[in-house]
């Protein structure tokens, strides 16, 4: 039987998220829900370095702690010394409690390491480092259903005792004005009105979860044609760029203010809260827009809308196939980086989802959005 939380202990609190930037933005309900619970407790992050966008500026989180994911390129000994570094951190730092929200080894060690009196995370289930269920002082169990990710981490709170009623798991993104106003100024440049644009980013750092080129072409010129103003963004691995650029060939007819690989993660984020619409994959502006209440089209195909998809967000429309064998988690049908029920889905689909966003009135949004709250799917394929 684990041992009783006593709440009022608990001084110092580090979260640990070692994953991609759409999981570490999901991560947000937590630090805001502990500071609301416990108000004069320090609350500190340990993420990696390049996800710290997703949580700077989160008003709950008093000093992060990054693992810059580059060490691992560096000289042994080198990396070595970072790495120790960062733990004797963790250790200087006495917290009280360490929760994980990551199922690798590290953060366990982490937390075992830091001497916290109380320390969370998901039982391994027999994976990874031998022993480690006995690293923690207190284990989350896994539902066996399909539930949102989000929710999923909430259970580290619940196993604290903190029970959050539907509108405490909002997300959180800070976004700066200054950082608006820059991109404003950046579209006017383009000869783009800002708030009156469509947002396209047709990309994700897995490509077996985009629609084809093709499609995104045909995408684009349809809303040209219906007179959007189209900004075409994406991140600056060489894969999305090459992308982008396939898709431009397609339609050098079709007037594009192209930003891909032009922004920041910021800069985004500033982007979708100004665009009038964003259309996307399962990616990390996904969650953008869910945290700034941005109006979206999610595109699903491998992966799952449920774990994944838009989270108490009354303006999202999830387009996804109702094929038998959604979700796969596979890196395309039979491995061949290729997914037939992404290739399937055809424009006027999206489109459909797209004007759907706006047919609503401001009740049926409110009504949305309780019912999403209380955890009623709000969005329709």
């Amino acid at each position: 039987m684990m041992q009783p939380i006593e709440l009022n202990l608990i001084k110092k609190i580090l979260v640990i998220k070692t994953r991609h930037h759409g999981d570490v933005l999901l991560t947000s309900p937590i630090f805001s829900l502990l500071k609301k619970k416990l108000p004069a407790a320090q609350i500190d992050a340990y993420i990696y370095s390049e996800t710290l966008p997703m949580l700077e500026g989160h008003p709950a989180i008093t000093e992060f702690l990054l693992y810059d994911r580059k060490w691992k390129k560096l000289k042994i000994w080198t990396k070595l010394f970072k790495e120790w570094s960062l733990l004797w951190r963790v250790r200087k730092n006495h917290y009280d409690l360490v929760i994980n929200l990551t199922e690798g080894d590290r953060g366990a060690i982490i937390g075992k390491f830091s001497g916290a009196r109380y320390r969370i995370g998901f039982d391994p289930e027999g994976d990874g480092l031998f022993g480690k269920k006995q690293l923690y002082t207190h284990i989350i169990k896994h539902c066996p259903h399909q539930r949102h990710t989000v929710e999923k981490q909430l259970d580290a709170l619940r196993c604290l005792g903190i029970f959050p009623s539907p509108e405490e798991r909002d997300l959180f993104l800070h976004v700066s004005q200054e950082v608006i106003e820059k991109m404003q100024g950046r579209l006017q440049e383009a000869g783009v009105s800002s708030e009156n644009f469509v947002l396209i980013h047709p990309v994700s750092r897995w490509l077996f979860k985009c629609l084809s080129p093709q499609q995104i072409a045909r995408l684009l010129e349809k809303l040209s044609a219906r007179g959007e103003k189209i900004v075409i963004t994406a991140s600056p691995d060489p894969d999305e760029m090459a992308m982008v650029v396939e898709i431009l060939c397609l339609v050098p007819h079709v007037p594009i203010c192209n930003l891909a690989g032009k922004t920041s993660l910021k800069e985004l984020a500033a982007l979708i809260k100004l665009c009038r619409g964003l259309i996307c994959v399962d990616s990390v502006p996904l969650h953008m827009a869910s945290a700034l209440k941005a109006p979206v089209v999610a595109i699903f195909g491998p992966s799952s809308d449920l774990n994944w998809g838009p989270w108490m967000h009354p303006k999202a429309r999830v387009v996804a196939q109702k094929f038998s064998c959604r979700p796969c988690y596979r890196d395309g049908c039979g491995g061949s980086q290729k997914s037939d029920c992404l290739l399937t889905i055809s424009v006027d689909q999206i489109l459909a989802a797209f004007d759907n966003l706006f047919l609503l009135s401001a009740q049926e949004h409110q009504r949305e959005f309780v019912q999403l709250a209380t955890g009623i799917p709000v969005y329709t394929r």
